[in-house]
């Protein structure tokens, strides 16, 4: 049985991350990886000779990010591209009513101080609401706070649904309260025109990463864990677990003995959500200028309600879109072609004629990737931010887990991928290191 001092399993930002601090300092690691490559949820396609970010895409938020400065370190070029999370009005937004008609200026700016008016009263009812209250809860709550009319509550409401699946991928009576009571962006926001995929690729540079090793048991004890991966058996003193919520919860990869108290309970409260990407690529920009993104109101907006105007990246006229919540669960069977039929049928209730046929299509299927049962975690009812960090916890002084589901600050994000990965480190030297060393030459 190949022995050493640590294994990590997962060569996603976490793992990375987790595995390079321990190397650097002394450490003898192994890195353990299910899939054919590295980088996990991290993603880039070059098919067609462009950079296309299947997983994460953005840094929400550059001041500050362990991300940015690494990515400044390795010398990826970025994009400042600041959505400023999923607001109504953070850059240049083509809104198009129920009718289909776009928005003037003054009936735009009256939306998006509705949205304000509701997000302020939101702040105080999610902190007075009771543990198992769902986000439609204490959104009913603040709306009707408000007096306002039918047609104008729906055009919120219905702005707090699309913003609930597009920030969680998750259907709004099925997230907690406190779901996104923790987003926050600091700083511009940038993307990676040539890939985010260099950021893993990197962090990866020099380590002992065996691909294509699928770990289904860890077992651990005093004496240390041991990891199998089929016929294979791995021991070592320490082990950090990297893998996605949607794999730790499934019959397919064993921890014994069982996880104890709070980590269990933890893991009880999260769930992936249903988050899938939809990139179309055209021969000639049909949309507006001098937007960012365009939004549709009304019943049609149900599923498809956004997208985003991506043609500065490359040159090349590109919207993306989302697929989330119960539109990802709905479509996840759908051929390509019907799928993007759809979408163009909404296009075309905005821009008529003008839409043509895509040239190029990128869509994920991160529900079907067994290796993450999904894009990200998301907080069910009853689950506290808290949740995060004791899922966290140390068990038996010898497993970590770590990943963006463990980190509570900015939780569904590389950069809490990294910090949890640096946090693991630190508690299995027992000492604190430079979160930077990850990245120094």
């Amino acid at each position: 049985m190949e022995r050493c001092d640590t294994i990590v399993v997962g060569a996603g930002v976490a793992g990375l991350t987790a595995a390079r601090l321990l190397q650097r300092a002394g450490r003898r690691v192994l890195v353990l990886e299910a899939r054919d490559r590295i980088g996990g949820r991290v993603r880039t396609d070059r098919a067609d000779g462009i950079s296309t970010d299947l997983g994460a895409s953005w840094i929400h938020g550059v001041t500050g990010s362990p991300v940015a400065e690494a990515a400044e370190a390795f010398g990826m070029r970025t994009v400042e591209f600041t959505v400023g999370g999923y607001q109504p009005d953070s850059r240049p937004i083509a809104y198009y009513g129920p009718d289909g008609r776009r928005l003037g200026d003054d009936a735009a700016r009256a939306f998006a101080d509705d949205i304000r008016a509701v997000d302020a009263a939101l702040l105080g009812t999610i902190a007075a609401s009771a543990p198992q209250a769902s986000y439609r809860d204490v959104a009913e709550a603040a709306i009707a706070a408000q007096n306002w009319d039918e047609p104008r509550a729906a055009r919120v409401r219905e702005y707090l649904e699309h913003r609930s699946e597009e920030q969680y991928g998750a259907w709004i009576e099925d997230l907690a309260a406190h779901g996104l009571d923790d987003d926050a962006i600091d700083g511009d926001e940038v993307v990676f025109p040539d890939g985010y995929d260099v950021l893993p690729a990197r962090l990866a540079a020099g380590l002992d990463v065996r691909l294509e090793h699928v770990v289904t048991h860890v077992g651990w004890g005093k004496g240390g864990v041991v990891v199998r991966c089929g016929d294979a058996s791995f021991a070592a003193d320490t082990a950090v677990v990297t893998v996605p919520v949607g794999v730790l919860k499934s019959d397919e990869f064993r921890i014994e003995p069982p996880l104890p108290h709070p980590v269990a309970g933890a893991l009880a409260q999260l769930e992936m959500n249903a988050f899938e990407k939809l990139f179309l690529s055209f021969p000639t920009k049909f949309w507006d200028d001098g937007v960012y993104a365009i939004r549709q109101q009304g019943p049609e907006s149900r599923w498809w309600h956004s997208w985003y105007d991506l043609t500065p990246l490359h040159g090349i006229p590109t919207l993306l879109t989302f697929a989330a919540g119960p539109a990802a669960e709905a479509t996840r069977t759908w051929s390509d072609e019907r799928l993007v039929e759809d979408v163009l049928a909404q296009l075309r209730r905005l821009y008529g004629d003008r839409v043509g046929q895509p040239t190029g299509v990128h869509r994920t299927a991160w529900q079907d990737d067994p290796f993450a049962r999904g894009s990200y975690a998301y907080m069910t009812l009853g689950s506290t931010t808290a949740d995060h960090d004791a899922l966290a916890t140390p068990v038996g002084g010898v497993l970590h887990l770590a990943g963006e589901a463990t980190w509570t600050d900015d939780p569904a994000t590389v950069p809490a991928a990294m910090h949890s990965g640096h946090r693991a480190a630190e508690r299995v030297l027992g000492r604190t290191i430079p979160i930077s060393e990850a990245w120094a030459d």
